[in-house]
């Protein structure tokens, strides 16, 4: 007879989330959050956590005057409608502007520094920044552009991208962006439901090694979206040849010499727009605030991450993923931006950690496929480098194995902040993060964020501690979406979050709440296998199977079979290495060891690639449909939809 899976689970649990890391005295008491928790009256954060939950409206005035919030006028009330999470007012009547967070600071100290693949470094003070988004906001104005519009970018990871935001956000337009990576399509898909007036492009971008000209992308983009007025094209390539016919160049478009003026707007104004991943349909565009996204980001900024002036923050990301938003926010407590586009794996795999110790990175932001493949490839970052500026490691992208802490802890440095952090572009922030007063334990979240109230729901909506579930956030915060664009009567946003559990957020994650506090994540609900009934996270196979060293990485679906689901688990090898019947009895072993027999899948196929997003996210839906046979209705969304064909006729295929 099989073990209890509940019990077998706990059990597992209980003997592999020891201490890793613990923040000692000294710098527990030095951090903001330790500050700020003291400024409230409490001597330890589960005491700070409730009462930022019981007491939601006095937490967020509490942090807002914390971090300086600077408002043109102050709110009338700080929550209405506190019962209805879904239309819930915060801080009405106040008026205010992001941007001007963003560049309250000045001087010659380096606000951005940019450093690309081709070898290029270029560097911004916050005196230069400043005056590079009040010419860009004068050339906006110039062109029509003003409260309410839509301004879109089309750019590599570089300065000009956070120039032309900061600069439609300081009139009052409203900024979003993608990757330039996206074919036109997959561009006119999110930009063409949200008509904006001037596109900002780049005349092209090199990723690992290769010099990539865009163009013919952008004029495949102005021509297909009519709205778009006007296309500014900043030159990226060494070698470029101009703007292109019909476009205008970033210098002329820019106006220099002009004061910078912030429009004061309501705190739930739009801020940004941005997009859900868009593999099952045409992409939501999901609408942030100027008021939420500042509070929020200072928070988890300030508080959660303790950054401050001092800090160098870097996080490898594209324009068109939600923590591009996140790490920009750092300008606000003074930070430095640490820009860095092309791939992670340049220079065989060293050059973010050249980057790191060249510039004196303090806290350095990855995903936590980047850091398994760092295992897989035997790459030991604190050999090689001198990281000894370096104070936290954030990860977040897909659930972070604990055999990827043991690796952060053991490779990279151990005197480190390991922070795996979750939340996600439909809140443009984190439902769960680290915290610098609380310990590292091995294979968990440190916390749950201020002001979220977060619990685990069984099926039936009942609360769980130690047990796997739905995340859910129970009562209003400030950074949920003012809306989706086009969604006058709210019925989509209702139908994306507020149907499973009515009246509160289930975010889409299968997770757990740890007797510790800590919170371990098992992947998208979705994507939950049922075996037999049993709900299994597809994280727990992966951080099983991955442990091999043939094995570069996996995937894993339930695949309907005989009136049931089987699990069925996709592997890619290393070169040379053929999967066999002792490759998979090892396979299977490992998994049967670790979790439990239901784990086990009934076939493993090895495929030669597996398809992902754009920022870097494993697609099992879009894998499960193919096995089904049914249509991916949006491949413009894949980094590389090729790979679906891997996953064709699964049915039909021996295993030896």
């Amino acid at each position: 007879m099989d073990t209890d899976p509940a019990e077998q689970h706990a059990r597992f649990v209980m003997s592999e989330n020891p201490i890793l890391w613990s923040p000692g005295e000294k710098r527990s008491h030095a951090s903001a959050m330790y500050r700020f928790m003291r400024d409230n009256g409490f001597d330890n954060y589960d005491d700070l956590y409730r009462w930022s939950i019981d007491e939601s409206p006095a937490f967020w005035e509490s942090l807002a005057r914390f971090c300086d919030v600077r408002f043109d006028r102050m709110a009338e009330c700080t929550l209405a409608r506190p019962d209805d999470i879904m239309d819930a007012g915060w801080f009405d009547g106040g008026l205010l502007n992001f941007a001007e967070h963003l560049l309250r600071h000045s001087g010659d100290r380096p606000a951005i520094i940019f450093c690309g693949e081709n070898g290029a470094r270029r560097e911004l003070s916050f005196d230069a920044l400043r005056d590079a988004v009040a010419s860009i906001a004068a050339g906006l104005r110039k062109a029509g552009v003003g409260r309410g519009d839509r301004v879109g970018g089309f750019l590599p990871n570089c300065p000009e991208a956070i120039v032309a935001m900061l600069a439609t956000v300081s009139i009052g337009a409203t900024w979003s962006s993608c990757s330039p990576d996206f074919g036109v399509n997959g561009v006119v898909d999110r930009f063409g439901q949200i008509e904006p007036k001037v596109l900002f492009a780049a005349d092209g971008y090199y990723y690992n090694g290769k010099r990539i000209d865009s163009l013919p992308v952008v004029a495949g983009i102005a021509t297909a979206i009519p709205s778009i007025t006007t296309v500014v094209v900043a030159p990226f390539l060494e070698d470029g040849g101009g703007p292109g016919e019909g476009c205008v160049a970033w210098d002329d478009f820019a106006i220099p010499g002009q004061g910078l003026a912030f429009e004061p707007v309501p705190f739930d104004h739009p801020l940004y727009i941005m997009y859900s991943s868009g593999t099952t349909g045409v992409p939501k565009c999901i609408v942030h605030g100027h008021g939420g996204s500042l509070l929020q980001h200072l928070k988890e900024h300030v508080l959660h991450t303790d950054i401050s002036a001092e800090d160098r923050l870097f996080y490898f990301t594209t324009c068109g993923w939600m923590m591009w938003n996140w790490l920009v926010s750092g300008l606000a407590p003074g930070a430095t931006i640490m820009l860095f586009d092309g791939s992670p794996f340049f220079d065989d795999g060293h050059g973010l950690w050249k980057f790191a110790e060249r510039e004196g990175i303090t806290v350095f932001g990855t995903s936590a496929k980047y850091l398994s493949a760092l295992e897989k490839a035997g790459l030991r970052p604190a050999d090689d480098y001198d990281l000894s500026q370096l104070r936290a490691v954030l990860s977040t992208g897909s659930p972070l194995a604990p055999e990827s802490f043991d690796f952060v802890y053991d490779a990279i440095g151990k005197d480190l902040q390991l922070a795996s952090i979750a939340g996600g572009t439909d809140i443009l922030s984190c439902f769960v993060l680290g915290n610098p007063i609380l310990p590292v334990r091995r294979g968990e979240i440190q916390c749950r964020g201020l002001g979220m109230a977060v619990e685990i729901f069984d099926d039936d909506g009942k609360s769980v501690t130690g047990q796997q579930g739905e995340l859910v956030c129970t009562r209003p915060f400030p950074s949920a979406p003012v809306g989706f664009w086009n969604d006058a009567d709210g019925a989509r946003y209702k139908a994306a979050y507020f149907e499973r559990f009515p009246g509160v957020w289930a975010h889409g994650d299968f997770a757990e709440l740890t007797e510790s506090g800590g919170l371990i994540i098992y992947g998208r609900s979705d994507a939950v296998l049922n075996p037999g009934g049993v709900r299994i996270g597809t994280a727990e196979i992966y951080r099983q199977v991955e442990k091999l060293d043939e094995v570069i990485e996996s995937i894993a679906i339930g695949q309907q079979w005989d009136d049931d689901v089987r699990v069925v688990l996709f592997v890619v090898l290393r070169p040379g290495v053929e999967l066999d019947d002792d490759l998979r009895g090892r396979i299977r072993s490992v998994i049967r060891e670790n979790t439990t027999p239901r784990h086990v899948p009934a076939k493993i196929v090895a495929v030669a690639e597996i398809p992902r997003t754009k920022s870097g996210k494993i697609v099992e839906l879009a894998v499960r449909s193919v096995v089904h046979g049914q249509p991916v209705k949006n491949t413009e969304a894949l980094a590389n939809p090729e790979a679906l064909d891997n996953f064709k006729d699964i049915a039909e295929l021996d295993e030896a």
